[in-house]
């Protein structure tokens, strides 16, 4: 079993997790991290049981958003692993292309 290490609002946590899933567990903490910024950006220390609760309705209204705007049912909370690796895929060319792009807009600001 392997183990990584994840920031969330600056505070480490050590994770565990299948070997070959590390990659995944940073790219989910990312999200959660990105919430938690959103969340206390510009306000007063929150106690971390209340940003947890504050993430996770974050996240639970978007999948309810998502659900809805894709025509899932509420109920239905399986979705196959088929379709799971297609999404999955999908984004990788997504961010792949927006990474190619990148490269090319530095490599022209560079000839600039």
């Amino acid at each position: 079993m392997a183990q990584v290490t994840i920031s969330i609002n600056s505070r480490e946590y050590a994770i565990a997790c299948e070997d070959g899933q590390e990659l995944r567990i940073l790219q989910l903490s990312r999200i959660l991290d990105e919430k938690a910024k959103l969340l206390t950006d510009g306000s007063t220390q929150i106690s971390e049981s209340m940003l947890l609760a504050m993430i996770g309705l974050l996240l639970a209204d978007e999948l309810s958003e998502l659900k809805k705007n894709k025509g899932i049912p509420e109920t239905d909370s399986k979705i196959s692993n088929e379709k799971l690796q297609g999404i999955d895929d999908e984004l990788a060319d997504l961010i792949k292309n927006l990474n190619d792009k990148v490269k090319t807009l530095a490599n022209e600001i560079k000839m600039l």
